[in-house]
């Protein structure tokens, strides 16, 4: 038996929960909703309908919808809203008072301002427990301190990237993927740290994108390395642009050209494979 649930966003380009409808099945996306969540209450917006989901696929606790978000509630998210930019600055003045060596990027109330998140970054663990106590007693909300890297600083602050596009973390990225240096390899990339590396400090987050069509490209081209015969004559892969599906061959006459891989012969040169073809015994004449 299956379960009617919808799919909440609490935030841009946040991830993406389940919760029962609890009986507002007319709901539909773009609508506000006040939802019940481990930390207490939140206003959220449907991004996915009703829809019904086996009991099976359900990980943990299903939290249940309250009700839709009335003009009220919206307006009161938005007045603990507008209080944020304040917020952020007097944790940054106790922060500094108490000594902390912390970095504070962002203040997020819940809807109706019972409770405060303060997110920073650190190089190390930080105890903030006296911080807590002194910002309880100045904002009155509980308050939750979370530590973050330096990927989800630049969520927060968005920028553009190498691409002149707004930062995919920013846009529409809901988790962060597994970056390496061996895909920057595959993709043929320079190795600099400022050619392959985002406005975060890290890894591209692209390269994790690109790298499956890469994979699937390279598989069909040859090795550098390999021995080819090129319209050109014979000589020996030293280079591989998988976007292109072409080859870059040095020929035996030193000669360095750009060959369309689907042209490349592999292995030996037609005359020694025919010669090769007249010292085999037929298999036809012994039949």
């Amino acid at each position: 038996m299956g379960t009617m649930v919808v799919g909440v966003r609490f935030r841009r380009a946040s991830k993406l929960y389940d919760f029962s409808t609890n009986g507002l099945n007319d709901l539909r996306a773009g609508d506000e909703v006040i939802v019940e969540t481990s930390r207490g209450r939140e206003m959220g917006r449907v991004i996915i309908g009703p829809h019904e989901v086996d009991e099976s696929q359900i990980v943990g606790e299903l939290k249940p919808v309250e009700r839709r978000a009335t003009p009220l509630d919206r307006l009161q998210a938005r007045r603990w809203e507008r209080r944020e930019g304040r917020a952020l600055e007097k944790c940054r003045q106790k922060v500094a008072e108490h000594g902390l060596p912390m970095k504070v990027i962002a203040a997020e109330y819940n809807f109706d301002g019972t409770r405060l998140v303060f997110s920073f970054t650190a190089e190390k663990r930080v105890d903030f427990r006296a911080l807590v106590r002194d910002l309880a007693k100045t904002f009155h909300a509980r308050i939750e301190l979370r530590q973050v890297g330096v990927r989800d600083e630049a969520k927060f602050f968005g920028g553009l990237g190498p691409c002149g596009r707004e930062l995919c973390c920013r846009a529409w990225m809901t988790d962060f993927s597994p970056v390496s240096i061996k895909m920057a390899k595959h993709q043929g990339l320079p190795l600099s740290p400022t050619e392959i590396s985002g406005v975060c400090g890290r890894l591209l987050c692209c390269l994790a994108f690109e790298e499956e069509h890469y994979v699937e490209a390279r598989s069909k081209l040859p090795k550098v390395g390999t021995e080819v015969t090129t319209p050109s004559g014979r000589g020996k892969v030293v280079a591989v642009n998988a976007l292109k599906e072409t080859v870059s061959v040095l020929l035996e006459s030193e000669a360095v050209v750009e060959v369309d891989a689907a042209t490349l012969q592999q292995g030996s040169a037609p005359e020694e494979a025919a010669e090769a073809d007249e010292a085999e015994p037929q298999g036809d004449d012994e039949a």
